[in-house]
């Protein structure tokens, strides 16, 4: 089983626009759709849309249309339940894919929540292979919320007989990403999933050349070599989403760029996310880091093709079409 955690969960509405979005004009949407969102929550609609196994972890109150588009959707899901309403993120997307958000802050929860939440989760993933912390914090988090996550479903599992320590990957941004860092060996990810921004900035704190965003996502060898300097620090593997150019993985005994041929890019909301979730479906079939690699940049590429934060099942990704180079990671 796949546990996912998702701090601020969100409804995720996306507005489809016919045409260049026009700032200060009234445009007319094309269609209108809304998800249960936030980026664990994505990575378990992915995987049981594929006939895994997964569990996401949130707050909510029981009546929020997070929770129950989660039920619409046959997602399980564990929740501490909170007074206030979770938050709605609006998407407008113009034709070629190109993506405009605008995210909402999310609830506060006070320190008893907090904890509470580290509770449910250290509780739901008893036995399970992977834990996903992912996405932003709400206000008032301290920015190593994830690393003490990490450190307590360590602390939890090693003082069980019976329990094996999960495997456990991050996916968020900013301060919250970089704390997650800064757990020590106890609380050190497994796998982190950046994209080309977040990298470089996690290479930079690692000691890298600074570069842009867009450096590293023009050149897959720059990006493997910032990688690199994050794995050294002390994570597992990096896998690096490199937008239409593909995704780069790197772990301490190889380096490896996954491409995949163009897609009619309909919507990028939650292609990451997809990707993590196309990453966990071939590691837990034992496949080979350049094989996951391969089925993450295919999930990746499934889910900028279709509408909204729409995710794909396995059966609608093309891993035979993605091509695996090996680089350098230096």
């Amino acid at each position: 089983m796949i546990v996912t955690f998702t701090a601020n969960p969100s409804l995720d509405r996306t507005v489809a626009l016919p045409g260049p979005l026009e700032r200060g004009e009234v445009q007319r949407a094309v269609s209108v759709s809304q998800e249960s969102g936030g980026k664990g929550v994505n990575v378990s609609r992915a995987l049981v849309a594929s006939g895994l196994e997964s569990l996401a972890v949130l707050p909510g109150a029981d009546s929020d249309p997070v929770l129950a588009g989660l039920r619409e959707q046959a997602v399980p899901f564990v929740s501490l339940p909170i007074d206030e309403p979770l938050r709605t993120n609006v998407a407008l997307t113009e034709p070629g894919g190109v993506t405009t958000k605008i995210n909402e802050p999310g609830p506060v929860l006070d320190e008893n929540q907090q904890e509470a939440l580290i509770k449910l989760l250290v509780e739901s993933s008893h036995g399970a292979s992977w834990v996903v912390l992912a996405g932003s914090l709400p206000p008032g988090f301290p920015a190593d919320f994830y690393a003490t996550a990490a450190q307590r479903l360590r602390s939890s599992a090693d003082g069980a007989s019976s329990a094996r320590t999960p495997l456990i990957a991050v996916d968020s941004s900013g301060l919250p990403l970089a704390a997650a860092l800064t757990g020590g060996p106890e609380g050190m990810p497994d796998l982190l999933k950046p994209n080309a921004e977040e990298l470089a900035e996690l290479a930079a704190a690692a000691g890298f050349a600074p570069a842009t965003g867009d450096e590293l996502e023009a050149d897959p060898g720059a990006a493997a070599a910032a990688a690199a300097a994050v794995v050294r620090s002390g994570v597992g593997a990096v896998l690096a989403t490199l937008g239409s150019k593909g995704a780069v993985l790197v772990t301490a005994d190889g380096a490896w760029l996954a491409t995949h041929p163009p897609v009619t890019a309909v919507s990028t909301v939650g292609a990451g996310d997809s990707a993590l979730a196309g990453y966990l479906l071939a590691h837990g079939q034992g496949a080979a880091p350049a094989d996951c690699l391969r089925q993450a940049v295919a999930h990746g590429a499934a889910a900028a093709s279709l509408p909204g934060s729409t995710v794909p099942a396995v059966h609608q990704t093309t891993p035979d079409a993605v091509t695996i180079t090996a680089l350098r990671k230096d």
